[in-house]
């Protein structure tokens, strides 16, 4: 029993390592599509997910479509500014994937169009672009556990 963070292109190591910290903490598969804007040996990288990275469940991918060959019928939830349902409105389950973009750019439109039935989205005010990934990541992942009761946790 798992879920899923998939970060596509990530370019700021700490965001990478506070999601992996995340991770680690709630027995979630990392999933790193590259290229990363970080070398992986980054001490930022490595400060950020501090000492626990031994707990991080961490797979490595040269594109989105080898993620996707891989796990060919799994749900995956795709985080955009511009999507038109809240990530709350969905009834998330085990195995469930949620793919976050880099942080200047966000997701492919590309990846965007090939599931336009399944992207959320966080409320929030049009003062800021967006929300950190590492917040933004944690506030989606905490809903699907919360909405499986935190079943692997207890």
């Amino acid at each position: 029993m798992a879920f899923h963070i998939v970060l596509v292109e990530p370019e700021i190591p700490a965001n990478t390592g506070n999601i992996a910290r995340t991770c680690a903490a709630t027995k979630t598969h990392l999933h790193l599509i590259r290229p990363l804007g970080f070398s992986t040996d980054d001490r930022y990288l490595k400060r950020a997910g501090l000492d626990y990275w031994h707990a991080v469940n961490l797979t490595y991918y040269d594109s989105f479509g080898e993620l996707k060959a891989r796990y060919p019928d799994k749900r995956f939830f795709f985080a955009t500014t511009k999507a038109n349902k809240f990530y709350t409105e969905y009834r998330y389950q085990d195995e469930d994937f949620f793919v976050f973009g880099k942080e200047t750019a966000g997701l492919p439109k590309e990846i965007l169009e090939a599931h336009s039935d399944s992207l959320i989205r966080m409320p929030m005010t049009d003062a800021v672009r967006s929300l950190n990934l590492s917040n933004s990541a944690a506030v989606v992942l905490y809903e699907a556990l919360r909405q499986v009761d935190f079943a692997w946790l207890k």
